[in-house]
């Protein structure tokens, strides 16, 4: 008698979609905001992607009441590191 061994669909679904949040977190760019370089306050977005605009991308860290801190306005000095990473980023 043969027998066979039948995997549990959850268990597939389960590795793949572990396999999609790795990748995602490994691939993905830094949180940004748009911020007044000299304030650190948020700005609306429209601020940052016209050219006339007042603001800077701020990448990473975090806002507290209007204000940003803990990340840079330079996006390759912040690393999100990856799936289990606790490296932060800095500025």
């Amino acid at each position: 008698m043969i027998r066979r061994r039948l995997r549990s669909s959850t268990v597939v679904l389960g590795g793949v979609g572990m396999l999609a949040a790795t990748l995602t977190a490994c691939g993905s760019d830094p949180d940004r905001r748009c911020v007044d370089p000299v304030t650190r306050e948020e700005l609306p977005s429209y601020e940052c992607r016209d050219s006339s605009g007042s603001g800077s991308y701020y990448y990473g860290g975090s806002s507290s009441r209007g204000k940003v801190s803990g990340g840079s306005f330079d996006k390759s000095a912040v690393d999100r590191g990856g799936f289990g990473s606790s490296r932060t980023g800095g500025g």
